[in-house]
């Protein structure tokens, strides 16, 4: 692939509604998920549906922005104004680092270990997200 081509960045992690895999299949250079609906085999724009992702992904570290920063801090094993500033700037610039992913892609391990956790998406026919199931935090007295 040359570096003009996106990426499939939840390859493996897309499904239908009846929870068949979506295969990935490029048509010229883009990328596209293959939904099955029966015996149809429904190309969607991979960007579709994973800016779809991408959009509820930031929303969900925007929402819990205190808990992501406090992680990365923690993470990077880091407790100082200059980090947290670092990672609320990378939080505001979501967008860029979007763009950035959509040209690279994910690497394999990180899809893998998205898998391993429970990331699953679900797409309808017409490439919109009907559901993300992702790990969340343990309930409580698990």
């Amino acid at each position: 692939m040359n570096a003009t081509e996106r990426h499939a960045l939840f390859a493996g992690l897309v499904f239908n509604p009846e929870g068949q895999p979506a295969q990935v299949v490029y048509v010229g250079r883009e990328p596209c998920y293959v939904i099955l609906d029966g015996d149809f085999r429904r190309h969607v724009p991979a960007e579709h549906i994973d800016r779809q992702v991408l959009r509820w992904i930031h929303s969900q570290m925007m929402r819990n922005r205190e808990l992501v920063t406090e992680g990365t801090m923690a993470w990077l094993g880091r407790d100082d104004l200059f980090t947290k500033a670092m990672i609320d700037a990378s939080l505001e610039n979501f967008q860029a680092h979007a763009e950035q992913l959509m040209q690279q892609g994910l690497p394999e391990e990180v899809r893998t270990w998205l898998g391993v956790m429970g990331l699953r998406i679900v797409a309808d026919v017409h490439g919109q997200v009907v559901e993300i199931e992702a790990p969340g935090p343990p309930e409580p007295g698990l």
